[in-house]
Order: structure tokens, then sequence, then C-alpha cells
């Protein structure tokens, strides 16, 4: 895929809908950007229920809290 996307005066880019339609991305979707060299990785954010069961194995009995930091 080779679509191109012009920054706005408003500091703003609209992501090609063939892009959008391909990653099922929707509006007002929350987006981090990871900065890489001289680019920037686009990453959605995701939602409590996709990161459910991705730690299923993980030994919570030595879990740290913020109330044993100084």
């Amino acid at each position: 895929m080779s679509d191109t996307a012009t920054l706005s005066a408003k500091y703003q880019i609209s992501i090609p809908k063939a892009l959008r339609t391909e990653q099922q991305w929707s509006a007002g979707q929350e987006f981090v950007f990871i900065p890489k060299g001289k680019g920037v990785l686009l990453m959605p954010v995701p939602s409590l229920d996709d990161l459910k069961g991705q730690a299923e194995d993980a030994d919570p009995s030595d879990y740290r809290d913020r109330k044993d930091r100084y």
C-alpha cells in the first residue's frame, strides 16, 4: 500500500480509507505515537477487553503496588 496524506494547517492528517478499512479502525479510536528514528509508529491503544487473558500464566504473588514505594 502506498497511499499518502498531507499535513494540514491545523497539523492534522487523514488516514486513507483503504488503510482504515484494512486495519478495522473507526472514528473515535485512540492511538499512541511512538517515535522511531526520523519517523513515527502509529498504534491503536488496546482496550482492557483486548488485553484480557494476555498474562494467564503470570504469578501475582510477587505483585508490587504503589504502596511499597517511597
